[in-house]
């Protein structure tokens, strides 16, 4: 369904209007564009001048390599483009004025803007974008999945160490062909170079696996480079481009990846999608292949499993068990990537960068290219970074009214607030000179609500399922200006402006209020652009709380939209932002993440759901036998030590980790000290499981912490007491909210 079916709009799309470009690549002095049409690859080389943008033409004076001026009108910072004859000279010019200004072009102080992406810059000056006209079936995809052996007595499969293998390679192709290259028939060499072939033969647009970064193509390199082998899987036959120190952050978390770009093809890792899936709901229990394909139902009812530690006795007992294994994975692979890899395809249409560099890019640095696009369009000066001293402003209003169990509930929310915000009160960045910002907002929510009623409309699946993901793009791009305008280091950034949306949001939701207590109404939860709040009595249908929503919303101007977007059974409101709801089908949805914690102990985690299933549900009496049965079964032989075991993701390096034990600057923690004794090369971002062994309920984590691949169920040695009064410390949270025990006085 082509993006013109809702209009093209140059500000958000770009002003080339090209159709069928799939990759933008380096050639010499110019750029190779590869179109798929009609199931066929072809490329198209345009001369292109990469560029560096300066106050003062002549800040490059002095350097070795020529370039021409190009004068941008207006006042702000960069009003000088210098216009390179090639790649390598504008790297040229970029060394010189690092060592020039002593600021490399990363750094927020630099008095140039240099892009390091090369095709980003074409896409920015040509208005260019890929995807356009194209069905997301169109892509040619092979999703890709490695098992490999580990030689007997070690806990992990080494690509380093010469024993160790691959042993079997299973493909997925989006057109349905599937192989699997088997280790008890061809020799590892034998297994990459057939690897290569099905590589060229297929032609992908896109190679996709789950941790294909850190696991697949890393082990693949490596025992490539190890047999002399070269893979030449570029589009011109190049090998990978291989950057082993890569870095993304993600909300909190920064993840370290040996970076694969491979010459006219785009690598989408599904590990990367889910976690960007998760960000907002963090509804996912684990980030593994298996638990997401679980969770997205892409799982098949006789799909087979292994466990890791039995992949190398399957290839020598029951080697057709781990091909069907490997098989699976792939199959699961290549639905993540169509469930969640498609809107990812639909912003690459907007934002000028590659399929692969736009999942990684943050929400901030997109919105950011899209000025950047328009104003070296028209030709206009851009302004300086904004710079990452401004002082903090205040957030949104939260509130818990209420703590305990209550029902019934309703939540009203305001749609999009601080875009609705900006709209209303015309709060733009200073620094947009041209007055691009309302005019996009404005466009992408008229483009949402155009997307949305074409998906109410749409009698085919394809087309509704079409216009359903684009609405969500939209929706996410919208809610993300805001964030824009309070993010300091990008170049149209406003701070003050975002401080002025956020106190109109926290006006707003006061009025709300204010409103839903003349109503009789109860607020209980309050989150910065919506209320839980329990209806007034004689307010007991859904018709007449939607009538109570709409009353509250016609208070407001007109851009000011409330709505009723849930109603509840019960709520527990245990603190701000720590909530869990009872939907009137039974469902419990819980929100926080004091009450659902990644990183707790799966025992604990359950123990939490039953406590407040108890408790919504009416029989808090109930948890004092729950946490009884918890007991027996910790204390029970054959205790299972997964359901005990912690997994924690390392969020720096092992050598980051010591130099701050060095320097007094951190405490020690179980799950790098295990990391550290493993012997294997732990990177931030990897996830390590460990269980606390030995006595004693006050033990020490990082003092008797074990690997859980170590755990001998012969000679089990799980600190049941540690664990035990860990579950006691998690009911005694819950205390306040269970009934008391009557005392003497009470008698």
């Amino acid at each position: 369904m082509p993006t013109s079916t809702i209009g093209h709009n140059p500000l958000l799309f770009g002003r080339d209007e090209r159709s069928g470009i799939i990759a933008v690549e380096p050639a010499g002095h110019f750029i190779r564009l590869f179109y798929r049409t009609g199931g066929r690859v072809h490329f198209q080389d345009e001369p292109f001048q990469p560029f560096i943008l300066v106050n003062d033409p002549g800040v490059v004076s002095g350097c070795r390599v020529p370039c021409s001026v190009r004068q941008l009108a207006g006042d702000e910072f960069f009003r000088c483009q210098l216009l390179f004859d090639s790649w390598s000279e504008c790297l040229t010019a970029r060394d010189f004025l690092a060592k020039k200004t002593g600021k490399s072009h990363a750094s927020p102080e630099a008095s140039y803007l240099f892009l390091p992406d090369i095709s980003h810059q074409f896409m920015l000056a040509s208005g260019a974008t890929l995807f356009k006209g194209m069905e997301f079936s169109e892509l040619r995809c092979l999703a890709l999945d490695i098992e490999t052996a580990c030689a007997e007595g070690y806990g992990f499969s080494n690509p380093e160490r010469p024993e160790d293998r691959i042993i079997s390679i299973a493909l997925k192709d989006s057109h349905g062909e599937e192989i699997v290259l088997r280790g008890d028939r061809q020799t590892e060499p034998e297994l990459l170079r057939a690897l290569n072939d099905v590589i060229h033969r297929s032609d992908p647009d896109v190679i996709t696996g789950h941790n294909i970064f850190r696991f697949d193509l890393d082990y693949i390199g490596r025992r490539a480079q190890m047999h002399g082998i070269r893979l030449d899987w570029g589009r011109n036959g190049t090998p990978p481009h291989i950057t082993p120190h890569a870095r993304w952050s993600l909300a909190e978390k920064t993840l370290e990846y040996p970076r694969w770009d491979v010459y006219g093809r785009h690598i989408i890792d599904t590990y990367f999608l889910v976690q960007l899936y998760d960000i907002s709901g963090r509804n996912l229990e684990s980030h593994g292949l298996k638990a997401v394909a679980r969770h997205f139902g892409v799982a098949a009812e006789d799909r087979t499993y292994l466990a890791g530690d039995d992949i190398s006795a399957a290839f020598l007992d029951d080697p057709e068990q781990l091909f069907r294994y490997n098989l699976d994975d792939v199959r699961e692979t290549l639905s993540l990537f169509r469930l969640l890899g498609y809107p990812w395809f639909l912003q690459s249409r907007i934002f000028p960068y590659s399929f692969q560099n736009c999942v990684i890019r943050g929400n901030a640095t997109r919105i950011n290219s899209l000025f950047l696009r328009e104003y070296l369009h028209r030709g206009h000066a851009i302004p300086s970074r904004t710079s990452s001293g401004t002082p903090p402003f205040e957030g949104g209003y939260t509130e818990l009214s209420f703590s305990g169990v209550v029902g019934p509930i309703v939540h009203c929310d305001v749609a999009s607030l601080y875009p609705s915000l900006m709209l209303a009160y015309s709060l733009a960045p200073a620094k947009d000179s041209l007055g691009l910002f309302l005019p996009m907002l404005a466009d992408l929510r008229r483009f949402r609500l155009t997307a949305k009623q074409l998906a109410r409309d749409s009698g085919e699946d394809s087309e509704r399922n079409y216009f359903d993901a684009l609405q969500q793009v939209f929706k996410v791009l919208i809610n993300s200006f805001y964030g824009y305008l309070g993010a300091a280091l990008h170049n149209f950034s406003d701070p003050v402006a975002a401080a002025e949306v956020t106190r109109l949001g926290r006006v707003t939701i006061r009025n709300m209020i204010d409103l839903l207590l003349s109503e009789g109404a109860q607020p209980v939860e309050v989150d910065t652009d919506g209320i839980y709040f329990k209806p007034p009595d004689g307010c007991a249908t859904e018709e007449a709380e939607r009538e109570l929503v709409q009353r509250i919303s016609r208070k407001f101007p007109e851009e000011i939209a409330v709505e009723l977007d849930g109603r509840y059974r019960s709520m527990f409101a245990y603190k701000t932002k720590n909530y869990a709801l009872q939907d009137y089908d039974g469902r419990i949805i819980i929100k926080g993440s004091g009450l659902r914690s990644r990183g707790l102990e799966p025992y604990l985690r359950e123990f939490m759901r039953d406590v407040i299933e108890l408790l919504l549900t009416g029989k808090a009496r109930e948890v004092e036998r729950l946490f009884d049965r918890y007991v027996i079964r910790l204390r029970s032989s054959g205790l299972d030590v997964a359901w005990v075991a912690r997994s924690e993701t390392l969020n720096e390096s092992p050598d980051s980790y010591l130099e701050k034990l060095r320097t007094g600057k951190r405490n020690r923690s179980a799950a790098f000290e295990i990391a550290l004794a493993s012997g294997r090369a732990f990177r931030a971002g990897d996830r390590v499981s460990f269980y606390v062994s030995g006595f004693g309920r006050d033990a020490t984590a990082y003092e008797q912490c074990r690997q859980v691949a170590a755990f001998d169920p012969a000679h089990p040695d799980i600190n049941v007491l540690y664990y035990i009064e860990k579950l006691r410390h998690v009911r005694k949270r819950f205390e306040p909210f269970l009934p008391q025990e009557p005392t003497l006085f009470d008698l």
